[in-house]
């Protein structure tokens, strides 16, 4: 553990930070290192003479040479292992140079581009980053947490690895999405990342490619399953919230049936949050609720068809549906309003296999009785959109190109301005691009995306694209929870942050502007769901803290990468 704090100086009014690391350890310590900005105070009592260029550099100076740097790499994994380099080597310029170019680098260091990285972390491998929890060493996981670098703890992001991205179970190289997420957790909502750890539950992989790969770094083992996992998972929840009470606990990228197990296990004992259900579930309902307002409907005259029904499926018709009952509709109306796709077809009560979570979208065999079929054996999307004329299409089913031109001419004979949102990342899963929606529609889809799309020309106009990019969400709730210190995180928390993001859609003033507003704003997006969030933990009585001016306590637990003054602590 890093031997580092923070520190109020009376005197100047200014924040510094103790440590009694100096040399090479402090050259080394990515959230300590300065490199060039160090001070010639801070290199003499730090013992850095010698130890670097005789000038001193402002982080500006910093930021100029590393975007230089940048440029020198074309393609996109090379960047993202630039960049990456430059978060092992100094934390703080990292952050202020993506922060500088946040709609150019994030879609570099998250999606779609970590996807790339993830398959090519045993490859790629550079640098130690967070803790790995492998089943072996399943004894020691206290003794693991504590090894930690950062000394505080309010966020942890975690994931096993097994339903990463579209891309399915990549095993121990799964790190590096909690690694992206909780940096987008800084750049978009400065969340402190000097108190955030990333956690690989190293529970082995069903990838056969990876078992062979003799450069695998993980556990080579098939993944345990059944009573043996849900007891490694346990006793990691008892181990974090024996160690860090109050923390945060974000779960990403697990299978389907274990990420709502997890969730519906543990929201009730700590505050935890799963994005792949709860985070695309709010981006996608708000992106929704923008689109319905702009065209002067409500959610209830909606007919929503989602084609993929696994975590994030269903985790976004769990928060339509749950939307439409807070505009009034009783709960077998409002599942009357989906018709849900998967692998066997439209799901129906007597589909074998169905999950739990499925089972109240499946729809009553004798209502498709005398639908007229494609094919006879399944009733596919096209069955589906003849026969029940949607309003809202939603893709989350990693197949490319799933949404054809035939379909979506077809959708288009039945309701003038559906609703088209294809989901998948990364981008080469996209069920359709955006360009393709817009032309094959005439222009009158409304189309929001899981990847970034560049603008569509259509008709001398130009269409800028909304992402359903679950960074406009969890950031924001992340803030709020931390500003209040958090006990549980609700259902109406989630609604708050929906309707704070749907009110910054650009559609509210322009038909033709995105249904989300940008990534550019991110911050500010972030900022308003906070607040609302924050709020309305403090009406349910699950704050530990209670701010007598909420938006300067937001303010306040908002870090900037920037240099503070470093003192020494004399050993």
């Amino acid at each position: 553990m890093l031997d580092f704090k923070y520190e109020h100086d009376e005197k100047t009014g200014k924040t510094v930070i103790f440590t009694s690391l100096s040399g090479k350890p402090l050259l080394t310590t990515p959230q300590l290192n300065k490199g060039t900005a160090f001070s010639e105070n801070e290199r003499l009592f730090f013992n850095l003479q010698g130890k670097l260029p005789i000038k001193v550099e402002t982080l500006e100076e910093q930021v100029q040479r590393a975007y230089r740097q940048f440029q020198n790499y074309h393609d996109s994994l090379t960047q993202n292992i630039f960049l990456n380099s430059l978060h092992d080597h100094n934390q703080t310029l990292f952050y202020r140079l993506v922060g500088e170019h946040l709609m150019d680098f994030l879609p570099i260091i998250y999606t779609p581009i970590v996807g790339t990285a993830v398959k090519q972390f045993s490859t790629e491998y550079r640098n130690a980053r967070g803790l790995y929890l492998s089943y072996p060493e399943r004894d020691q996981i206290i003794e693991i947490l504590k090894n930690r670098s950062n000394p505080e703890i309010d966020l942890i992001v975690v994931t096993d690895g097994e339903g990463v991205l579209g891309i399915g179970d990549q095993g121990v190289g799964g790190m590096d999405i909690p690694i992206a997420k909780l940096m987008v957790y800084t750049l978009c909502a400065g969340i402190d990342p000097n108190r955030t750890l990333p956690i690989l539950l190293d529970v082995g992989t069903n990838n056969q490619a990876l078992l062979d790969d003799p450069l695998y770094l993980g556990w080579r083992h098939p993944r345990i399953e059944g009573q043996k996992y849900d007891d490694f998972v346990d006793d990691f929840v008892s181990a974090v919230r024996q160690l860090f009470p109050n923390v945060f606990l974000h779960w990403e990228d697990f299978g389907r049936d274990n990420a709502r197990r997890h969730l519906e296990l543990y929201q009730k004992q700590m505050c935890t949050f799963n994005d792949d259900m709860q985070g695309t579930g709010v981006v996608t309902l708000a992106a929704i609720l923008g689109g319905v307002q702009a065209l002067g409907q409500s959610l209830a005259q909606q007919r929503i068809v989602v084609f993929g029904a696994g975590t994030a499926g269903t985790g976004i018709a769990d928060q339509i549906k749950d939307a439409m009952l807070k505009e009034g509709l009783d709960e077998a109306s409002a599942y009357s309003h989906f018709w849900l796709i998967d692998r066997p077809g439209l799901l129906l009560e007597n589909t074998p296999g169905l999950a739990a979570f499925q089972k109240p979208y499946a729809r009553n065999s004798a209502e498709v009785k005398d639908w007229v079929l494609n094919k006879t054996e399944t009733i596919g999307l096209l069955d589906v959109i003849e026969n029940v004329k949607p309003t809202i299409l939603i893709g989350t089913s990693s197949m490319a190109g799933a949404f054809t031109e035939t379909l979506i001419r077809k959708l288009c004979q039945y309701c003038e301005h559906p609703l088209i949102l294809p989901l998948s990342n990364p981008t080469e899963h996209a069920e359709a691009t955006p360009e393709d929606l817009i032309r094959w529609s005439e222009g009158k889809a409304l189309v929001a995306t899981g990847s970034p799309f560049a603008p569509v020309q259509f008709k001398n106009q130009k269409r800028e694209i909304a992402q359903c990019n679950n960074a406009l969400v969890f950031p924001g709730i992340g803030l709020g929870i931390l500003t209040v210190k958090a006990k549980m995180l609700s259902d109406e928390c989630l609604w708050v942050a929906c309707q704070a993001l749907a009110k910054c859609a650009p559609i509210l003033k322009d038909k033709t502007a995105p249904l989300l507003p940008s990534l550019a704003e991110a911050k500010t997006v972030a900022f308003k769901i906070a607040r609302a969030v924050a709020t309305q933990i403090i009406a349910e009585g699950q704050a530990s803290v209670i701010p007598e001016d909420l938006d300067q306590a937001i303010q306040k637990t908002m870090w900037t990468p920037e240099y503070l003054e470093y003192r020494r602590i004399e050993e």
